[in-house]
């Protein structure tokens, strides 16, 4: 029952879903945890062409990088979030425009 499909499927799913909730939230928050959705769905397509594709070693080796981008990028994005916060009293992406100002 262990094959190629069932996890690019699952991947696929949690991709759509990070896209879905990237494009239609305006919470910063919301709009950060689809793109944590769709870096996992990458990850599980690197760890799963590496088990059943023979690539030995290297899908591990990308899906690790792509965890640890993954940290620094939410890390930078959080500090990113409370700034504005801080200045606006929102996290609503669509308001960050009066930053520009």
């Amino acid at each position: 029952m262990d094959s190629l499909q069932t996890y690019l499927f699952i991947s696929a799913i949690l991709f759509s879903l990070g896209l879905y909730g990237v494009i239609t939230r305006r919470n910063g928050i919301a709009v950060l945890m689809g793109i944590e959705l769709i870096l996992n769905s990458a990850n599980i397509n690197f760890i799963a062409f590496a088990r059943f594709g023979g690539m030995n070693l290297s899908g591990q080796v990308f899906a690790l990088f792509v965890i640890i981008m993954a940290a620094a990028e939410a890390a930078v994005a959080l500090a990113i979030i409370i700034n504005i916060f801080n200045n606006l009293q929102t996290v609503n992406i669509d308001e960050a425009q009066q930053l520009k100002l």
